[in-house]
């Protein structure tokens, strides 16, 4: 159509070949000229009709494509700026939500989250520093020792009840701690007491409780709950966000990306798949909080592998591995230590499961029975020498310090289900059984009738009655104590492995 009547309105002006040469009278020949605007207006409404009509259809194929590719936050938002006429700019800004609504559901609008800036003041208000005291023996050439030890570690905000805020953190950063603190803010004035409500050690999670009346207003006012993340759906290479109260100097951030996923770490004698990060986890940073970048929580820091020749190896627990096992220990009772009068005894005499053992030999991490009181607790429900305690009413036991550390919370008379691994044939069984607590005073009368003392640093009975200090003083009795041992271990290894 178009060709058609551009042949019709243009007029052409044909040329011959050939050059006319002038007449001879001299006379110069004119063309004869055309009335201007005939042909000139029509072209230029043919031409005015073609530029709107190709100006449509690019238009056309622009809103097409924005439709097609543009990821579907984005579309909303066209949606919205083609309904709405005026918009403040102010109400377009995302403002950052509080953590204890779910971060899902406020992505920015592009799709690639937050800054690390961003991230960093929405979540730090969620985590919690937290300080340890505890006394440590320390062997030497002179003996033991013992001392007061104190130590650091981090803490995430993950629920709260009636009374209680409820803090997830690493059952090494808790564990043989007698007294436990917890900042909010870096302030002197934020420190507040806590209790270990539960811990699993073969997870290496721990809850830890603070009551809501010791909290004050204005901290309560300021703290969140943070948003559990999908750590299911992370892959290699996203970037990440700590944050943990490194060398116990307060909150700090580091960054960095997943290097890779389900790494097996063992520590202490308990193989874990762990996320692994190169982002900075540094002592002090472990229960902190590693953070995708919508600021929800995808695990918790536990480990750095510490060399000089390695840089950039840190790693952290899944949320998904650890959501579980926390919901489980915030509903556990919150326990106080017992008085020495009051405490319960399992009448035994227990020994770390040293790490070549357990990988040498195969034996399960726990506590090993070297010794066990003949009508005490422990023998009453048929748990004998040579077998290995790893639960105490439901909590996991790896060392002897830490059954030692977890009976301290029960009263004589409780009764317990106590796990413990046997072996039979050259394979080790579980069993589970009830045990009634013994009365400290029969404990401590047992102990005398063996011992004629007590141990002056602990004041804890020993000799099969209750859980011995692992370094206590390196007394005669003793030294025949550790003997008799591994004596024990040795009878143990010839009935087990047939030497």
């Amino acid at each position: 159509m178009y060709d058609n009547d551009l042949n019709q309105d243009l007029t052409y002006v044909e040329r011959n070949p050939e050059v006319p040469m002038p007449e001879d009278n001299g006379k110069k020949k004119h063309k004869k000229e055309k009335k201007p605007g005939k042909g000139t207006g029509r072209s230029a409404l043919n031409g005015l009709v073609f530029g709107l009509c190709a100006a449509l259809i690019f238009c056309g194929v622009v809103a097409v494509g924005n439709r097609t590719f543009l990821k579907p936050a984005q579309q909303e938002t066209v949606a919205s700026a083609e309904t709405a006429e005026t918009t403040d700019a102010t109400d377009k800004k995302a403002d950052i939500p509080n953590t204890t609504t779910s971060t899902a559901q406020t992505v920015s609008q592009a799709g690639t989250g937050y800054s690390v800036s961003d991230i960093a003041k929405n979540c730090m208000p969620s985590i919690v520093a937290i300080t340890t005291k505890g006394i440590e023996e320390v062997r030497s050439m002179f003996g033991t020792q013992q001392r007061e030890s104190e130590g650091a570690g981090s803490g995430i905000i993950v629920g709260k009840n009636d009374t209680e805020l409820l803090i997830a953190t690493n059952n090494h950063v808790v564990s043989g701690a007698e007294e436990v603190s917890v900042c909010f803010d870096d302030s002197e004035d934020s420190v507040v007491s806590a209790k270990v409500k539960g811990t699993d050690s073969s997870n290496d999670l721990a809850i830890v409780s603070v009551a809501l009346s010791d909290i004050s207003d204005d901290i309560l006012s300021n703290i969140k709950i943070a948003t559990i993340g999908d750590s299911s759906s992370v892959q290699v290479g996203d970037q990440v966000v700590a944050i943990g109260n490194a060398l116990g100097y307060g909150q700090s951030v580091t960054t960095g990306i997943v290097s890779a996923l389900d790494r097996e770490v063992t520590i202490d004698n308990v193989t874990s798949k762990l996320i692994q990060t190169d982002a900075a986890i540094n002592p002090g940073n472990s229960g902190g909080a590693l953070l995708n970048m919508k600021g929800e929580l995808i695990g918790i820091n536990s480990a750095k592998y510490a060399s000089a020749e390695v840089e950039g190896m840190g790693y952290a627990i899944p949320v998904a591995t650890a959501q579980p096992i926390l919901d489980n220990l915030m509903t556990r009772e919150t326990r106080d230590v017992v008085s020495e009068d009051e405490a319960g005894y399992l009448g035994v005499s227990v020994q770390d499961v040293s790490e070549e053992a357990s990988s040498y030999y195969g034996i399960p991490s726990g506590a090993y029975l070297a010794a066990v009181e003949e009508n005490g607790a422990a023998a009453k429900a048929g748990i004998k020498q040579g077998d290995i305690i790893t639960k105490f009413d439901g909590l996991s036991i790896s060392s002897a310090s830490e059954l030692k550390s977890t009976i301290a919370y029960y009263k004589e008379g409780e009764t317990v289900d106590v796990t413990y691994m046997r072996a039979n044939n050259g394979e080790y069984e579980e069993h589970t059984v009830s045990v009634t607590l013994a009365k400290s005073e029969a404990a401590a009368k047992q102990n005398a009738q063996q011992k004629n003392s007590t141990d002056s640093q602990s004041g804890n009975p020993k000799d099969g009655l209750t859980v011995p200090d692992p370094d206590a003083d390196q007394s005669e009795d003793q030294q025949q104590d550790e003997s008799q041992y591994y004596g024990n271990m040795q009878d143990f290894f010839n009935e087990f492995f047939g030497y």
